[in-house]
């Protein structure tokens, strides 16, 4: 019988450990892993591998092969590398892969190899080139860490939300530093650094020494550093063959070890001891693995939360695995099985082989309505592939044409665009797109389709009365729409011309619009504003005086209230002007000008038109009383009441109402009765009144 312990190995005096595997890798590597640029993710993700990089022993020719495998070597993409020499490879928090060439680019790409996008580490970085970089992460997300070939620093904390810190330049630094490394305090980045026996941080804003408490003497260069994956602690591989682990503040030191190795060790990470909360260096060389610990870590890991966990499973297509998850966890849809949908969406788009109506009938019938689920959004990845069609399918089952249109008019559909933007009701929508059409087409085409589109015309109309006046006209012509461009026409005559020779020609072309349109009236109008306005700058030049603008009536009075009596009544004749209508302006003028001999004159000059009453009327307005009695004996009949007790004469007024036996007039003068000096006027109505009830 075998015994148990025969694989297990001590390590120290208290510790066994054996080794055994757990299982075999997949893949099928040409060449060793030490020619090859190697990133593994966190928590088992997945392995990348840029084999043949740029070597000066390697053949110029040669095209190195970026391969990604699953954490148990299953391939999951491979693709020749046709960009830049690269320096550094790493992944995200979001399992992105982050090549950073010797340029300062940084190309991003997916789990299955599909590119994403590029961005630059600024013109510096490019200037001198990429001597060494590092990925990292942060709570705020993966950063990207330069070393330039000037010796200096750049990084991103966030390749999320790009900003560059240029970080400041180290005293006498005139060569790459032996080892270096990123570290994460009080939620700022900062660049930790070895130059012979000296130790440096990197702030934002200065360069600072640092000096490790308790170092063994002797130390003459630091030849490798490793930060934990909490940024907590910090192991120093020293040229005396000492590893010196303490806090990543450099205020503590856990422990020192001496490990009898001089040459500088290949790699050097933490890592966790099974089942326990100490934490452990690993320092790896060409043929010697050792394990180095006694360091307490009491922080929970969280970051594989279980969101991370399902985008896990979407990003190696997992989506049955992932969906089943959800529904076990009874998460929120939302937040689950409509996500996880719309991810299985996206990547269905990408299936190229399969007709765009089989994928959106696929993709309708699976997510139906579900909560939480954008069909523009899944147009829209369907756009990004190239297939413009299917875009166009899957936004019919959008059912907000906001999230429709905006998609259409990028995909350069703007016709149906506006079209889903009418169907809407929204009016700012369809503004939008009448815009976006009008920079996009040229002038016939665009006035064309808005012909086949009464409300998008009528709301473009709109908007062009106020801000392109002469694009209104223009629409006009196209349509023949004549009874508009004369009204056009009129409007511009007052609101963009100023000499009067221009606002006559502009009224002239509104005159012939109009009878193109049929409207005579309004033609003939027209016209008269024509003439009324040559014979007012005839008077101006002639009088003096403000004639321009006034309307027909104005001008009428205003030559009244000048003495232009003559002048007036030719006017008058000429545009003709009722009988009725000329007597209230003059009237009204000699009112004004309390002229009353001249009033006098003209009430006897004919009979007038519109009586007596209105003569009473207007002396009383002016508080003449003395002359509105003069009219009040004129005065018909049928209006004498009225016009006597506008003079005060209630007493007579009384008599013409029982004269006339007219019950609505005698009521009237009742009402102008006052008990102290009408008392007897007011007992004759009365007594009117019974006697005409007795017969």
């Amino acid at each position: 019988m075998d015994c148990y312990t025969a694989n297990w190995n001590p390590l120290g005096d208290s510790a066994f450990y054996r080794k055994y595997e757990l299982y075999s890798m997949d893949w099928d590597l040409k060449e060793e892993l030490r020619d090859c640029l190697v990133a593994a993710a966190p928590y088992g993700g997945p392995i990348a591998l840029l084999r043949n990089p740029w070597r000066k022993e390697k053949p110029a020719s040669a095209r190195p092969v970026l391969e990604i495998y699953s954490a148990s070597g299953v391939p999951l993409a491979s693709l020749l590398w046709k960009s830049g020499p690269v320096v550094s490879l790493g992944w995200s928090a979001e399992e992105e892969l982050l090549c950073v060439q010797e340029d300062g680019v940084v190309l991003v790409y997916g789990l299955h190899g599909d590119f994403r996008r590029h961005f630059s580490m600024g013109n510096e970085v490019l200037q001198n080139r990429v001597l060494d970089a590092r990925i990292f992460h942060t709570e705020f997300g993966s950063g990207v860490a330069i070393l330039t070939g000037a010796h200096r620093f750049t990084l991103s904390a966030n390749v999320g939300d790009l900003k560059l810190r240029r970080m400041p330049e180290v005293p006498g630094l005139q060569s790459a530093p032996s080892c270096w490394t990123t570290v994460c305090q009080d939620r700022v980045a900062h660049i930790l650094l070895a130059v012979g026996p000296d130790l440096y941080l990197l702030d934002h804003a200065a360069c600072s020494a640092v000096t490790p408490p308790g170092l063994a003497p002797g130390v003459s260069s630091f030849l490798q550093m490793a930060v934990s994956f909490t940024y907590r602690h910090l192991a120093l591989f020293t040229d005396t063959g000492y590893i010196w682990m303490g806090t990543a503040s450099l205020k503590e030191k856990l422990c020192e070890f001496n490990c009898n190795i001089r040459a500088p060790p290949k790699q050097m990470v933490w890592c966790s001891r099974p089942r326990s909360k100490e934490r452990a260096v690993v320092v790896a060389w060409e043929r010697r693995l050792m394990v180095v610990g006694d360091a307490p870590e009491s922080i929970q890991y969280k970051q594989l939360t279980i969101q991370v966990l399902l985008d896990r499973l979407v990003l190696r297509r997992l989506y049955p695995l992932a969906i089943q998850i959800c529904e076990y966890l009874r998460l929120p849809e939302v937040q689950g099985v409509s996500r996880i949908l719309a991810h299985w969406a996206c990547y269905k788009v990408q299936q190229k082989d399969v007709s765009d109506e089989d994928v959106a009938r696929a993709i309708n019938q699976k997510l139906g309505d579900t909560p939480g689920v954008s069909y523009s959004d899944i147009a829209a990845r369907a756009y990004g592939c190239g297939r413009t069609e299917l875009a166009i399918k899957l936004l019919e089952y959008e059912p907000r044409s906001g999230e429709q249109v905006p998609l259409l008019l990028k995909m350069k559909r703007s016709k149906l665009a506006l079209s889903k933007a009418i169907e809407s009701g929204d009016t700012d929508l369809v503004f939008t797109v009448l815009l976006h059409l009008k920079n996009e087409l040229n002038r016939g085409d665009f006035f064309m389709t808005l012909r086949n589109q009464p409300m998008a015309l009528s709301l473009y109309r709109q908007f062009c009365k106020h801000q392109e006046l002469e694009t209104l006209k223009d629409l006009y012509n196209q349509d023949d729409n004549h009874q508009e461009l004369g009204s056009f026409h009129i409007r511009a005559s007052y609101a963009a011309e100023e000499r009067i020779e221009g606002r006559v020609a502009a009224l002239q072309t509104a005159a012939d619009a109009f009878y193109k349109a049929k409207n005579e009236f309004a033609a003939k109008a027209t016209e008269d504003q024509m003439r009324l306005l040559r014979l007012q700058r005839r008077l101006e030049d002639e009088l003096g005086g403000q004639f321009l603008d006034l309307s027909l009536h104005d001008t009428v009075t205003t030559l009244i209230l000048s003495g232009q009596n003559k002048r007036a009544e030719q006017l008058a004749r000429d545009f003709r002007i009722p009988d009725k209508r000329l007597w209230w302006l003059k009237l009204t003028a000699l009112a004004d000008l309390e002229d009353w001999e001249e009033l006098e004159k003209f009430s006897k000059s004919k009979k007038s038109p519109i009586g007596y009453l209105p003569f009473v009327e207007i002396c009383m307005k002016q508080h003449n009383k003395y002359e509105a009695k003069k009219y009040a004996s004129r005065v018909g009949p049928e209006q004498k009441v009225k016009a006597l007790l506008l003079v005060g004469d209630v007493a007579q007024a009384a008599d013409v109402a029982i004269e006339h036996r007219n019950e609505a007039e005698m009521s009237l003068v009742l009402s102008h009765c006052t008990g102290s000096t009408d008392g007897a006027t007011a007992d004759k109505i009365q007594r009117a009144r019974a006697q005409a009830q007795k017969k």
